[in-house]
């Protein structure tokens, strides 16, 4: 049955299907410790479910086994840029789950009328990357990403929980030995210790989980990143062995590696629905976009884009507004004074 199973992962595109138990996962006291240190910020649906996380018997009753699936997203010679690399391409909760789906019912088919399987991609209450590195897909890195040996850190990762008893692979121990290439990496010292990461200071939360407005301590070391940031992830030796998964590769949005900010901060709420549909980008809402927009205008600092900003200072939605007012005057404090003035009569003369 298991053979079955990843077998199909294979077909289905899948770079990497193993199987662990549905016991507690190894790490709840950290994860306990995460949440009391209030690490997570704003997502307050992780200590909501917290007790689900810890227990997947909780969300799924006689749960026997999870499947754990890896489907790798590295393109070779891709860059990092203001979009993080995850994110170029179709939404991957769509191309995921629209694959475990198919994988959870042959599961159920294989085992029998009474077996009940659930499947979660980034979605459901369970701890993916330390089921994932239980069922030996790979290990959990100082910078709390999945790392595998044979895909390197670019990848996404499935999971399907199910009544059924299937034989578990070995996990997967810690490689990381004494490397801290990735805490030495992050732009705003987010990875407090190897293992621990306080969200509330990782670009990736603050331009895209973030809701309001981005602390203006932080703002200089967002640098022109507008969705996620990819440092962390880049540094890692591993990904001397990263390999392009079919999967994603065919589902690519190369247009999405260098967007124009200019141009991004003249989107209505249409255009910018109509610009990122089915991207994870469209998650940010037109209002989290344009807020990291002006962000990275500012830090960028050319004059040329002033009058984008000016314009973006009266937007209706006050996150924006304010944000770009800052972009403004980051950019006009950098200039020499003689530009200073010149910029201040051009913007006279055009009332």
């Amino acid at each position: 049955m298991k053979a079955q199973i990843q077998q199909r992962a294979r077909e289905l595109g899948f770079d990497d299907c193993r199987v662990t138990t549905a016991r507690p996962p190894d790490h709840s006291a950290h994860f306990k410790r995460w949440l009391d240190s209030r690490y997570h910020g704003e997502m307050a649906y992780l200590e909501r479910n917290a007790h689900q996380r810890l227990d997947p018997g909780q969300v799924l009753s006689g749960v026997r086994s999870i499947i754990s699936l890896a489907a790798s997203y590295h393109i070779a010679r891709q860059e990092s840029g203001p979009v993080a690399r995850y994110a170029r391409f179709t939404d991957y909760h769509d191309v995921l789950g629209e694959r475990l789906k198919d994988l959870s019912e042959l599961t159920c088919q294989l085992g029998g009328p009474d077996v009940r399987s659930l499947w979660y991609v980034d979605t459901g209450p369970i701890l993916e990357r330390d089921i994932a590195q239980r069922a030996g897909i790979g290990f959990v890195g100082k910078h709390t990403n999945l790392i595998s040996r044979k895909l390197g850190n670019w990848i996404f990762l499935g999971q399907i929980i199910t009544t059924i008893e299937l034989e578990p692979d070995a996990p997967e121990p810690n490689r990381c030995g004494a490397c801290v290439r990735c805490i030495e990496a992050c732009p705003t010292a987010a990875i407090r210790a190897p293992f621990d990461l306080d969200a509330r200071r990782c670009i990736s939360y603050l331009t895209i989980e973030l809701k309001g407005a981005i602390p203006e301590e932080l703002r200089p070391a967002v640098g022109t990143r507008i969705f996620g940031c990819d440092d962390c992830l880049a540094v890692c030796p591993w990904n001397r062995f990263a390999r392009e998964g079919r999967l994603m590769k065919a589902r690519s949005r190369d247009d999405l590696a260098a967007p124009d900010l200019i141009e991004l901060l003249s989107l209505d709420d249409t255009a910018f629905r109509k610009r990122f549909e089915g991207t994870p980008i469209l998650r940010a809402k037109r209002r989290g976009l344009l807020r990291n927009v002006c962000v990275a205008l500012g830090n960028l600092g050319d004059s040329v884009a002033l009058a984008a900003l000016e314009r973006a200072a009266r937007d209706p939605e006050p996150l924006i507004a304010e944000h770009a007012r800052w972009a403004v005057s980051r950019i006009v404090a950098s200039q020499p004074r003689s530009a200073v003035v010149h910029l201040a009569q051009v913007k006279k003369l055009a009332g």
